[in-house]
């Protein structure tokens, strides 16, 4: 291609509206434009780079056994009613009435796919012999993203590869996860991204192995905690500490003295009472009362107390794993009234009506701030072991918790995010906070869909069991931005060879003098007809704008033909990656180009 016949508007001044450097570099470089917010236009050059990543993630998912397929990007609304996610996506799913016959036809536009290709599949597989398979597509997708921000890392309108793998028992099921997992490594490897593999939560229903690849990026939306001693990464919901069970003490030291409470009247926050009581966050408990469901014991919910150190965070999805629980959610303010006596904002351990479960920090606390369960009260100098204890394993099972362990045991959980400088779970090291893009996520779904939308098979005993699934998708256009936002310098983007829009950028410095363009045009065709993706800037312009343009759209090697080189028998070859530039002679120059292309491609490739 002839950047003359191209279009690429490249922008000298700063974007006003750019927040982070992927999205600055992309508008400046002529890779995209915005049509409204969420929606970007691809530009030629961000286009072919959209397209090279696109091809990096179909050539390792075929290599990996998956087959691929193509579904409508319009559903009916019916299949997420009957899956419940019509309520859990809420605004984000785009949905809309058409008529048709006289008829209102409900519709959506896809925000993801597991709904239609569960129904895909309950009406074309019975038996076992039919499974395991996966099936992947690559599809646009679309959510009604309320705050798009930070250009095409988020937005309503998007790429995406999602997978879904169907098996008939839990092996098969591991064996098609460890499939997309290794064929997710080589796919961001083969695009030169720097990635982390993170634990993730899946949630009460998708299984415990689930895994988030992410991007450490500064602007990155998500936060990561990583022992880079023992490799353990995972993401903040999922993270787990080193901290072991701390001892519940029996009894306070005889010469303590005794708990003492307080007037905070208005005062419902951590901030608000230790600034009212002149105290640390660290000095204070957070009692938090959540319902938690059981099915097996009915489905009726169950007040239980929560406690952590009044600095830190609950981690939802650690109390529901530790009680067992399929479902958990703050009480209301009726239930929180009637376990602790008092309006919300107040409540504590001591004297609490409900179960306790305490985070492995809480008997560390020698003395603590609580809530009194009293209206605008507070206690200070409160000691566990003497004002109140965490329930035992016992009384917890009589509630219909599933809690392991001596029934007379009182023990604590890791109950709360990690933070950095906690220890880690693995090796003797610490974890330390990053943040991340999230460019990809494995993960088993289990029965969830199958269950709802009927998709059955039958065994070689004739019994009938649910199709167990897993998903995994890839934010192909993320792949594009987490490049760009952790590949780039003051003059531009520096792309990977194997998704740079071109490959080899010819620059003749004079297209008026018939001798360089004769040459330049010479290179671009034997370059071309050897199979290098290759650019040719035919543009009329001075040396120094032509560079500045090469630079900062990022392409990986510029060939640089006249002045004096020329007049030497050279011409000088100049990766982006690299600070100086290889001089080398006439002759030899297309074939120092193919060997230099097809090194780094080949390095790229060898994962």
């Amino acid at each position: 291609m002839r950047w003359s016949q191209s279009f690429i508007p490249t922008l000298k001044e700063e974007p006003s509206d750019a927040e982070v450097p992927s999205h600055r570099l992309m508008l400046r470089a002529g890779l995209i434009r915005q049509l409204m917010a969420g929606a970007y236009t691809y530009l030629p050059l961000g286009y072919r780079a959209l397209r090279k990543a696109e091809a990096i993630v179909r050539e390792e998912m075929d290599r990996a056994g998956a087959v691929e397929i193509h579904m409508p990007a319009i559903q009916p609304i019916e299949l997420f009613e009957r899956t419940g996610r019509i309520h859990s996506f809420g605004n984000v799913l785009i949905h809309f009435d058409v008529a048709r016959r006289g008829q209102k036809v409900r519709l959506a536009l896809g925000p993801t796919h597991e709904e239609v290709i569960t129904d895909l599949i309950s009406r074309h597989v019975s038996s076992y012999r039919q499974l395991p398979f996966t099936l992947y597509q690559i599809q646009t997708k679309f959510r009604n993203e309320e705050r798009p921000r930070f250009g095409i890392l988020r937005t309503s309108e998007f790429l995406m590869k999602d997978a879904y793998s169907f098996s008939a028992s839990v092996e098969q099921l591991d064996q098609a996860y460890q499939a997309m997992y290794d064929a997710y490594c080589r796919i961001f490897s083969r695009c030169g991204l720097e990635y982390v593999p993170v634990e993730a939560e899946s949630g009460p229903i998708g299984g415990d192995a689930s895994h988030e690849f992410m991007v450490p990026a500064p602007n990155g939306e998500d936060r990561i905690l990583r022992d880079t001693k023992s490799g353990y990464a995972a993401n903040i919901e999922r993270a787990v500490t080193g901290r072991r069970p701390s001892p519940v003490p029996a009894e306070a030291p005889a010469d303590a003295p005794p708990m003492k409470s307080l007037d905070t009247p208005g005062t419902t926050s951590i901030e608000q009472v230790s600034k009212l009581l002149k105290c640390k966050p660290h000095q204070m408990i957070k009692t938090l009362i959540y319902l938690a469901i059981n099915e097996f014991r009915g489905g009726r919910p169950q007040p239980v107390a929560v406690l952590i150190r009044g600095d830190h965070e609950a981690n939802e999805n650690k109390i529901r794993r530790v009680l067992g629980a399929e479902s958990l959610e703050l009480a209301d303010e009726e239930t929180i009234q009637k376990v602790t006596g008092a309006p919300v904002g107040f409540a504590g351990p001591v004297g609490i009506r409900c179960p306790v479960i305490v985070d492995h920090d809480i008997p560390l606390m020698e003395k603590a701030v609580v809530g009194a369960n009293a209206a605008d009260a507070h206690l200070v100098g409160v000691r566990i072991g003497r004002d109140w204890l965490p329930s035992t394993v016992g009384e917890l099972q009589a509630v219909s918790f599933k809690i392991e362990g001596n029934a007379d045991d009182r023990t604590t959980f890791d109950l709360r995010n990690a933070a950095p400088g906690d220890p880690s779970p693995k090796g003797d090291g610490t974890l330390e906070l990053v943040h991340g893009i999230e460019v990809g996520h494995v993960f088993k779904l289990g029965a969830k869909y199958s269950v709802s939308l009927a998709a059955t098979f039958v065994d070689e005993k004739e019994q009938s069991h649910p199709i167990i699934m897993g998903c995994y998708g890839i934010g192909v256009n993320r792949i594009l931005a987490g490049l760009v936002e952790t590949r780039h310098d003051a003059d531009g983007i520096i792309w990977p060879i194997s998704v740079a829009p071109y490959e080899v950028v010819v620059v003749p410095l004079n297209v008026q003098d018939p001798p360089v363009m004769e040459l330049a045009e010479r290179y671009y065709r034997e370059l071309q007809d050897a199979g290098v993706d290759v650019l040719l800037d035919d543009r009329d312009l001075r040396a120094g704008a032509k560079f500045k343009d090469a630079d900062l759209v990022g392409f990986p090697l510029r060939l640089v033909i006249g002045g004096k080189g020329l007049q030497d028998g050279v011409v000088e070859l100049k990766w982006r990656d690299q600070p100086e530039a290889e001089k080398v002679p006439v002759a030899d120059a297309v074939a120092a180009v193919r060997r230099q292309v097809a090194e780094r491609q080949a390095a790229l490739k060898a994962v």
